[in-house]
């Protein structure tokens, strides 16, 4: 029987209890077999060990978990005096907020003293104050189903705030005020809507209620944190339930504002699309084509690929509306999105280029381009043509079957053209037949500018005509030469 479905009801007797006790422990002991031998060590210490927070909530849920969180009322020094000499290797990193790392028999464990953290109204950084009570550690967590531990030796379940009742229930409540709890964090906020992305669960009405009247708080928040949590949630099973808490709360009109400026307003005179439903379609459409897990590039340019309509809108005779060039608009503004949130520069770069070139196959027609013009798409798109592909079909939400089929079939057409002229001219590196030294020597000149303009010139000659071989190129760049003035130094 799974663990969840022992979750006892008001009149549970004894007996099922400890049966339900026994049955959590030895699904816990599965996490890290050292556990309970570091347990006696602390104990031997005189002091507690418990195995807590969100590796117990995922082993009750059965879902892998690679953390092994430990908490205990020992501080750092005393926990570094009692892994000393048992610990294969012990790393420090966090320890000025109480937190030591180590790793045994192939394990990597995490021990955290006894804590609770709050901000100051006007900082970014939590003040840290170490306690000696477990209940109390667990009082200041996020949910109360990341408030469970297990004590140690022996895996005692401690649950005081009906994480396990929450588990079954897919619910998210805090384990206090949530109002006080978002004091003490305000990225809490955020981590509701990851989680409710993450496990489909379903955030409690009074927790909403105080996400949507702090919703302020997470400016203090750095944006690297935010990040974070935003990644983690775009990632998620269930991406369009966070998603939407973050844009119903008012949230996300402090960390993604991009988003619920989507929700275009729609009056009888100008109906269109709302661009914000639009976009959650485009994200789910492109998530069912991952095939290697969540792909963070991806699922961004589907969510943010249409993000530059409101500044195009256009209201056009006949009551159209038009988005001209909401693409290259777009790009530009999921560049200085991602950049404020301090994302990679590569994934910055990859995530705006995609939403670049999102509307790029819609001047492919019923199959008008010539094998030129599919030369410059495979060129532009590079090695983000696969996504590409991804996002180009994902973006298709019409309900008229008859129009999305043909759509598909057009797609499919250019992706057999790409696969056919692939095989021909090795497409994937496309390049000139006549590299730079090639031209130099042919040319009679130095490296400098006048060699990368022969080559740009080489590489449209490419592009429009395949490969024509190197005889011919070096006629095509003699002739180029001669009329662009250029003679031997």
């Amino acid at each position: 029987m799974a663990v969840l479905d022992q979750v006892p009801d008001d009149n549970e007797n004894p007996s099922a209890t400890a049966n339900r006790r026994t049955a959590i422990a030895e699904l816990l002991r599965r996490i890290a077999p050292v556990a309970d031998e570091l347990g006696e060590r602390f104990a031997a210490a005189g002091h507690e060990l418990a195995l807590v927070g969100g590796p117990v909530r995922d082993a009750l849920l059965r879902r892998p978990s690679k953390d092994v969180d430990l908490t205990t009322d020992a501080p750092p020094q005393k926990i570094l005096e009692i892994i000393d000499g048992w610990a294969d290797n012990v790393w420090t990193i966090g320890i000025e907020f109480g937190t030591v790392g180590l790793r045994k028999n192939g394990h990597e464990l995490e021990i955290t003293t006894y804590r609770s953290e709050s901000y100051d109204p006007k900082s970014r950084k939590p003040e840290v104050s170490y306690g000696t009570s477990l209940v109390e550690d667990l009082r200041r967590r996020d949910f109360a189903v990341n408030a469970m531990a297990a004590r140690l030796p022996g895996y005692e379940f401690v649950d005081p705030f009906g994480g396990l009742t929450d588990l079954r229930r897919k619910l998210l409540r805090t384990p206090g005020r949530p109002e006080d709890s978002f004091s003490d964090d305000p990225l809490r906020m955020m981590r509701a809507a990851r989680f409710a992305a993450q496990l489909g669960f379903t955030v409690a009405p009074d927790v909403v209620q105080a996400m949507k009247d702090m919703a302020g708080r997470i400016e203090i928040v750095s944006a690297e944190r935010v990040r974070d949590e935003l990644s983690k949630l775009i990632c998620g099973t269930y991406p369009r339930e966070g998603l939407a808490l973050l844009v119903d709360t008012g949230l996300a009109a402090h960390v993604l504002p991009e988003l619920p400026k989507l929700r275009l307003e729609i009056d009888e005179h100008h109906r269109h699309k709302d661009v914000y439903e639009h976009s959650l379609i485009v994200l789910e459409q492109a998530i069912a084509q991952e095939k290697e897990g969540p792909d963070l590039v991806l699922r961004l340019a589907a969510l943010l690929h249409d993000i530059g309509k409101p500044r195009t809108r256009r209201f056009e005779a006949g009551g159209r509306v038009s988005f001209h060039h909401h693409e290259v608009v777009g790009a530009k503004m999921t560049r200085k999105r991602l950049t404020a949130l301090r994302y990679p520069k590569d994934v910055i770069a990859d995530a705006s280029r995609l939403v670049e070139l999102h509307l790029r196959f819609h001047g492919y027609g019923t199959g008008e381009w010539t094998d030129s013009a599919v030369r410059r798409y495979v060129r532009d798109a590079g090695p983000l043509l696969t996504r590409l592909h991804k996002l180009t079909r994902a973006d298709c939400t019409t309900r008229n079957k008859r129009k999305a089929d043909r759509l598909r079939r057009t797609y499919d057409d250019l992706e057999t053209r790409i696969d056919r002229l692939a095989e021909e001219e090795e497409l994937a590196a496309i390049r000139p037949e006549i590299d730079g030294n090639e031209i130099q020597e042919i040319l009679g000149i130095r490296p400098g500018p006048l060699v990368g303009k022969a080559y740009k010139f080489l590489l449209e000659l490419r592009l429009d005509q395949g490969m024509v071989g190197k005889e011919a190129a070096e006629r095509e760049l003699r002739r180029w030469a001669a009329e662009e003035g250029i003679k031997p130094e």
